[in-house]
């Protein structure tokens, strides 16, 4: 969608609501790979709920099938989802990434709803562990993914070394030949049991040393089967590594379709402060996946549709991805002793050279929100 098409829709939008007697107009908006979003001011006194009243009057105007009522600040957003939605692909997002500002630990999530870059930085206080979660279909193993692809990308194995564990035994199959790895991963549930209390051991052994390097990466596939299989055991040591591991450079990510608050209460409960939503089921189970309610993400769409939870609020973006041929050669390559750094900018090689001859090239830039003359609109694919 250009320029021109945009502005028409913008007009389309305010016809609409003129139509109400809603006075709003459209102020600007952005384009991501997902959502066309309308930024609308409101005139004094309209209420939010007489916009959402007519959300299936605006989603015929434009061509959609739904349109979806939000807030942000002061002004209202009103999105359509595009006809033409393109998944975030993770190279070419890193490839456009100011690599020497990106804090140290820090993974890859995807584009915000606003078209910039989200990442989220392991040793921050305010983040330590991560917990994922989505019914099928929702990209859940897709981000956990992105997440190890990115901190490998981004870190040498003595900065950086990851412990997977897959109860399913398919999920991290791209990532096997990870020079990271600090053991093969792990697919069985009692070597899993065994392998978290030798986490537990080394986490309390490097606190005393008072060491923290390199940052040890515990990822968990489908967390509450594991703990159905494993028991009070496996409760007891991801509680230990989740309350104590972040001094000791040790964090855990975990994974899980339903992350139900009977078989995951004690591990949830203030020790995952950054909790990736996808879609899910329920209002009721985006409250136990968010720890709050009101997050929204029973309306999230799906495959890589995902809402950012933290202390400061919420996050709405489109998950990064790679698929797992473009994973396994990067894992290969990096087990031959290519840097991450220079697989990255080979990536940005190839962007520079193929937007030469690309209509579209100034949008390849950089992959923040670019005002342009003359429009209010700000592209992010």
């Amino acid at each position: 969608m250009n320029r021109k098409e945009l502005d028409e829709a913008a007009d389309k939008l305010e016809g609409v609501l003129d139509a109400h007697n809603i006075g709003a107009r459209v102020t600007g908006g952005n384009v991501t790979p997902r959502w066309i979003q309308f930024n609308v001011q409101p005139a004094p006194g309209v209420k939010i709920s007489k916009i959402e009243s007519i959300s299936r009057e605006i989603a015929v105007a434009l061509g959609a099938d739904k349109a979806r009522v939000t807030t942000a600040g002061t002004q209202i957003r009103i999105e359509v989802p595009r006809s033409d939605p393109a998944p975030v692909a993770l190279l070419r997002m890193m490839a456009r990434l100011p690599m020497t500002s990106v804090p140290k630990g820090s993974a890859v999530l995807g584009l915000a709803d606003d078209g910039a870059p989200l990442l989220v930085r392991l040793p921050s206080p305010d983040v330590a562990h991560v917990l994922v979660s989505g019914t099928t279909g929702s990209g859940k193993t897709a981000i956990v993914q992105t997440m190890i692809m990115s901190l490998a990308l981004l870190h040498h194995r003595r900065q950086m070394q990851f412990v997977l564990i897959d109860p399913k035994g398919r999920s991290f199959d791209a990532l096997s030949a990870l020079p990271h790895l600090l053991r093969p991963i792990v697919s069985k549930p009692g070597e899993a049991v065994s392998v978290l209390g030798e986490m537990v051991t080394m986490m309390e052994r490097r606190d005393a040393e008072r060491v923290c390097e390199p940052r040890i990466v515990i990822v968990i596939d489908e967390l509450a089967d594991l703990v159905a299989s494993g028991g009070a055991e496996v409760v007891a040591s991801i509680e230990r590594l989740v309350q104590r591991g972040r001094e000791a450079g040790i964090h855990v990510i975990g994974a899980t379709q339903k992350p139900s608050s009977s078989v995951l209460g004690p591990i949830m409960k203030a020790n995952f402060p950054v909790r990736l939503i996808g879609r899910v089921v329920s209002a009721d189970d985006a409250r136990v996946a968010a720890g709050v309610g009101g997050t929204g993400a029973e309306k999230l769409q799906g495959t890589g549709d995902f809402i950012a939870v933290t202390n400061g609020g919420n996050i709405r973006f489109q998950a990064a991805y790679s698929v797992a041929s473009e994973m396994a050669g990067l894992t290969q390559r990096l087990h031959e002793g290519v840097p991450g750094a220079e697989l990255i900018r080979e990536v940005g090689t190839v962007i520079r050279t193929a937007a030469a001859d690309d209509a579209r090239a100034e949008l390849e830039k950089a992959i923040r929100k670019l005002p342009r003359a003359g429009s209010n609109f700000a592209l992010a694919n």
